[in-house]
């Protein structure tokens, strides 16, 4: 009998990541990542682009190059995407991401914003709206989806929504062999920031969908009022129809495409005061309300592309993280680099320092990512020898598991490769262990307590 040192790492009881349902992909939009988002497109906070620290001074369209490549940078650090520069005049260019559904990729869903602005800071109109996108696609990027989502940030919006307007042609163009591009639905996002109660306080919470029968374009709205009455949302919808045109979605009614603007409620006259001043600026943002619109978009788009039921969930013990998926391959990240972990490409992982750790998952057609776990790594005891006896080794058929240290223990049972085949608990002084349906093998039997650990390496004839 053989038996190995081990480290404890003291998280109580299994802890379950789930990332599969549409609750819990609302759950993931960030308050913090908006704000700072805001922030940075605004000018107000100074960002880290091309690897210098920089301030975007201005997103008035002969002069948000730098905006430019800040999006571009972003949506290029995410997975699943592909990320282009659509130059459609000498200065405008929209910046359009792609992430391509796995069972119906002709079959597209657009949600977008206009990153261009009249003057300086222009927090509301439309840095919140960009943020949003920028979050929507941090989180359903990590996703495989039935269905394509374009992340789509137009240029020009504040001179006659040239960007959305090129893009919406090209995309219907049937001429010359082209064939028209199948988008079922876009959602605009411009000015999504400001409530005139005080902000973070209860008050209305109204916002606006704007729509006209165009295409699909009632459906989507439908659709939007439903998922807003099936989740919890601090939000009152105001419906109108005829909706407005001044703003990018127009462009695609234009083309004969579904389409709508979801943002504040100039219906009611509660929009900006600071509308196209350099005014308008953070303070005046009520980010609890931008978060809620961020959510109910985001959940709209969830629904819409088709999560696909790749398993990315992860369970964790206290010596382990195990990916729940038992098909596919695995990489294993820490967290706190964003690097991969060399070597780790186990279902099981036992991280050797203390940090955060995720799981990517790969089933031969996408890949999905866990969210991130923190694991404290403290030394431990093992036990003595006369606490734990494991018999008879080699085994054939019943492995016997004495414990006379009067606590309860787990038991894990690895292949040599690190997957997990059995977990037990169990508090007898005698516990049996069942080998006959193991194939012949080394195998690694973890066992511990709340304050020992101890691993040994079990042969099965």
């Amino acid at each position: 009998m053989q038996k190995i040192g081990y480290l404890l790492f003291f998280l109580v009881g299994v802890n379950l990541s789930f990332s599969q349902s549409i609750e819990d992909i609302i759950n993931q939009v960030s308050n913090a990542n908006l704000q700072l988002s805001v922030s940075e497109l605004s000018g107000e906070q100074a960002t880290i682009i091309n690897g210098t620290s920089q301030t975007i001074v201005s997103r008035v369209q002969s002069n948000n190059d730098l905006a430019a490549n800040y999006i571009e940078e972003r949506l290029s650090a995410l997975p699943n995407l592909s990320v282009s520069v659509q130059n459609f005049n000498t200065n405008g260019k929209n910046i359009i991401a792609t992430q391509i559904g796995q069972t119906n990729p002709n079959d597209i869903y657009i949600v977008c914003a206009h990153y261009d602005s009249v003057t300086t800071f222009c927090a509301d109109d439309n840095a919140t709206g960009v943020s949003a996108v920028l979050e929507i696609a941090r989180i359903l990027s990590s996703q495989c989806l039935d269905n394509t989502i374009v992340y789509a940030l137009w240029d020009e919006e504040e001179i006659g929504l040239l960007g959305a307007n090129y893009y919406a042609q090209q995309a219907a163009d049937e001429t010359n062999g082209n064939t028209r591009d199948n988008i079922l639905g876009v959602v605009n996002m411009d000015m999504i920031g400001y409530d005139g109660d005080a902000p973070g306080t209860v008050g209305d919470n109204e916002f606006d969908i704007d729509v006209r029968n165009i295409a699909n374009s009632i459906s989507i709205k439908d659709d939007l009022i439903a998922i807003l009455n099936t989740y919890t949302f601090d939000l009152d919808v105001i419906v109108v129809n005829p909706g407005t045109s001044a703003s990018d979605h127009s462009r695609f009614w234009n083309q004969g495409y579904s389409a709508v603007l979801v943002g504040e409620s100039w219906e009611t006259n509660d929009q900006t005061p600071d509308y196209h001043t350099s005014g308008d600026q953070k303070e005046d943002i009520d980010f609890h309300y931008m978060t809620e619109l961020t959510k109910l978009v985001t959940a709209y788009m969830a629904t819409k592309s088709g999560l696909i039921a790749l398993d990315n969930t992860v369970t964790q013990t206290q010596t382990e993280l195990i990916a729940n998926s038992t098909s596919g391959t695995y990489q294993w990240f820490n967290c706190d680099t964003s690097a991969p972990i060399s070597g780790e490409t186990n279902q099981v992982f036992t991280p050797l320092a203390t940090g955060n750790y995720a799981v990517e998952v790969n089933n031969g057609s996408c890949t999905e990512m866990s969210t991130c776990f923190n694991f404290s790594v403290l030394s431990t005891e093992d036990f003595l020898e006369w606490e734990v006896n494991v018999f008879p080794n080699p085994v054939t058929s019943i492995l016997r598991i004495e414990n006379l240290t009067k606590t309860e223990i787990r038991i894990l049972i690895h292949d040599i490769s690190g997957k997990l085949i059995e977990t037990y608990n169990s508090q007898k002084e005698l516990t049996e262990v069942s080998f006959n349906n193991i194939n012949s093998g080394i195998y690694f039997v973890t066992i511990t307590s709340e304050t020992k650990s101890s691993t040994f390496k079990i042969v099965k004839e």
